[in-house]
């Protein structure tokens, strides 16, 4: 796996302006006319990987080729850009512009790390956060890129855990959230989790500016393997977090919980038959601030659930065979899948298991 490593670098790096093609005239005009639309990784018909945009209705506007397989998203309000991070082990990230105002950007991960799928910009958008492996000494890190200077990296933290996946920005910019999935992983196994009888997951909040561990909280030894995954925001700061399970498949674990600074996790008392539903398996999850609503999608079973961000009660459960991504939308949620739906339309492509609203700034 780790030629695979070199191979994919050495891709990006040579690539070019070839690789680096501009959004298609005709998507300008589609663009220039959506208030807000969404973006996510995709699996062409043809097997070719790109970043596409998507308008609210589900028709997709353009696409942006990609080396291989992107994972996670993440948007800047401040500056527009947008990031498409590759799977894991993957070692390349695309930085673009959806309204075509800018050519795209690719970058690397340094020598003896790779991308775990997700980042997140500083409210400023003035630095991009990477969730990265030092895959040799086994320690989560936090990639510190310069978004002035064409996201040079510039530094890195630790995430105080064993395979940090998901990470967030406390809205103010002071705090980094990130979910330490307490898994091990090393690209020369591939995909393979190395440390399943002796997990460690957690949820790490850190100081910004300086990378101090500001909070960790470690699951209780009886949800030792239940993987911290993903995490969100809502609108009064608290931190939803949502967790795949490795362990027994009858189990009922739980798999959504919150929490905020000062606080001890509160993990949401789901009814059996809506874990059951989730296949002890939440791929993604996101909050709409404006309902105050939070949403979580399993592939496993194909289920999206939504519930009461005030009260944990689960509001509706809707049956989305290979449910992939969720994002905010104007009511509710927009939902993608493996298959070609999103927010009720089908296209021929895969839809990649996350999405993200973008917005003009």
């Amino acid at each position: 796996m780790r030629s695979g490593l070199i191979d994919r670098r050495a891709f990006v790096r040579g690539a070019g302006l070839t690789f680096l093609a501009a959004l298609k005239p005709g998507a300008l005009m589609a663009l220039e006319r959506a208030d807000a639309v969404y973006a996510s990784g995709i699996r062409a018909a043809d097997g070719s990987f790109a970043v596409a945009t998507v308008t609210e209705k589900g028709r997709i506007i353009d696409q942006v080729a990609l080396p291989a397989r992107a994972h996670g998203m993440a948007f800047s309000k401040a500056t527009g850009k947008t990031v498409a991070f590759a799977r894991r082990p993957g070692t390349f990230a695309m930085i673009f512009d959806p309204w075509n105002k800018a050519e795209p950007i690719v970058i690397s991960a340094r020598e003896g790390r790779h991308f775990y799928g997700h980042g997140t910009f500083s409210p400023d958008g003035q630095l991009l956060y990477a969730s990265e492996n030092d895959f040799d000494d086994n320690r989560g890190i936090i990639g510190l890129y310069d978004a002035r200077n064409r996201f040079v990296r510039i530094g890195e933290y630790e995430t105080y855990g064993v395979g940090p996946h998901d990470m967030t920005v406390s809205d103010d910019g002071r705090f980094l959230i990130v979910a330490n999935g307490g898994i091990e992983t090393h690209p020369d196994f591939g995909r393979t989790k190395l440390n399943l009888d002796h997990m460690e997951p957690s949820l790490t909040l850190i100081d910004a500016a300086s990378g101090r561990l500001i909070e960790k909280h470690v699951l209780p030894p009886q949800y030792a393997q239940v993987s911290t995954r993903h995490v969100d925001i809502d609108a009064s700061g608290r931190v939803w977090f949502a967790c795949q399970y490795e362990g027994h498949r009858n189990d009922l674990p739980p798999l959504v919980g919150h929490f905020a600074r000062g606080e001890d996790l509160t993990f949401v008392p789901l009814p059996d038959e809506t874990t059951r539903a989730l296949g002890n398996y939440v791929g993604a999850i996101a909050v709409n601030r404006a309902e105050n609503l939070v949403g979580v999608t399993s592939p496993v079973e194909g289920t999206s659930v939504t519930l009461d961000a005030k009260t944990g009660k689960v509001l509706k459960v809707e049956s989305v065979p290979d449910a992939a991504g969720i994002a905010p939308a104007s009511h509710g949620f927009a939902v993608s899948s493996y298959e070609g739906e999103f927010l009720g339309q089908h296209s021929d492509v895969a839809w990649d298991q996350h999405i993200v609203r973008i917005a003009r700034g």
